[in-house]
């Protein structure tokens, strides 16, 4: 059984705002699950919202309390006029927060062996102090710094898939050798960053992994990757848990994407991780949404990552 978290507000999020990361994003997902022939395998849970001291291991006080604080009739324009808010956004930031924490939690404690948070609005691209790229609180750095302050661990790996470089959560964890962050990415591309050449600083040097991908990179490349680096990597970091950010905009037919990969291997990259898992951290995954722009495309990977988790 693999769990499944999800609450309404994240629909809310950006309702009737014009924006690529739309409501329907998420709504064409739940609706392929629960109707689809994953839907017994899946164990649907109302998230959480966060608590301020589960933000704070990674977010700037001040920060997080201008979000939460926010009194909006109109949209506003959080950074460089990519990243809105509209009402709802403040509680559905903290829900999707709190479901990262939530999940790794249910994981950790044995409940599950494994669980996807379907949230909005993504986490990766947001640094300590600011909004990034559509994305609010980091839900994925969040969840990891929890996982080494209340759950105790030493070593948590984040492997991020989405086409966008995760600026935000390779700057958190820079120094840090407790977590291994992988990101797969196209480059150069938005944001910028993730350059092969930075490989964390201070104590974390060698910490992080950069692999840039370039456009028109597809299946075969991104399965080399795997093969020949990323899982190398966990295996001689030999994580106690695994976190993806799952962004599923690499896919060939993202509006956002350069690169070429089908729905198939995202369910192919998830049985890789969940070997990796079972070899050295009893196959404890959690996985996070991040990007993911065509909605056909998008549901249909969200489906095969699901599969896998589920051992199907």
């Amino acid at each position: 059984m693999v769990g499944l978290i999800y609450h309404d507000l994240f629909l809310k999020h950006l309702e009737g705002f014009p924006h690529v990361e739309r409501p329907e994003r998420l709504q064409a997902i739940m609706d392929r699950l629960k109707t689809g022939p994953l839907s017994a395998s899946l164990s649907f849970i109302e998230a959480i919202p966060a608590e301020q001291a589960w933000l704070t291991r990674v977010h700037d006080l001040k920060y997080v309390e201008s979000i939460a604080t926010l009194d909006i009739d109109d949209p506003v324009v959080l950074d460089w006029g990519d990243t809105i808010a509209t009402i709802a956004t403040p509680q559905a930031a903290l829900y999707a927060t709190g479901a990262g924490v939530q999940a790794a939690r249910l994981v950790l404690e044995g409940t599950l062996p494994s669980v996807f948070c379907a949230v909005r609005p993504p986490g990766h691209h947001a640094e300590a102090d600011r909004a990034m790229g559509f994305c609010v609180f980091n839900n994925t750095a969040v969840a990891a710094a929890d996982l080494l302050e209340h759950g105790g661990l030493t070593r948590v790996a984040i492997v991020d898939w989405d086409v966008h470089h995760g600026n935000g959560t390779e700057r958190m964890f820079a120094d840090d050798d407790r977590v291994l962050y992988i990101s797969l990415h196209q480059f150069p591309h938005y944001p910028g960053t993730g350059s092969e050449a930075m490989r964390g600083r201070g104590k974390g040097e060698g910490y992080t992994l950069n692999i840039p991908m370039g456009a028109g990179a597809g299946d075969k490349e991104y399965r080399l990757a795997f093969s020949e680096r990323v899982i190398p990597a966990l295996d001689s970091f030999k994580p106690e848990f695994i976190l993806i950010s799952a962004g599923f905009d690499a896919h060939r037919d993202d509006p956002l994407s350069g690169t070429m990969l089908g729905s198939e291997i995202f369910g192919e990259m998830t049985r890789m991780l969940m070997a990796c898992a079972n070899r050295h951290c009893r196959g404890r995954i959690v996985s996070l949404l991040e990007g993911g722009y065509n909605l056909n495309a998008l549901a249909e990977s969200v489906e095969y990552h699901l599969a896998a988790l589920a051992g199907r």
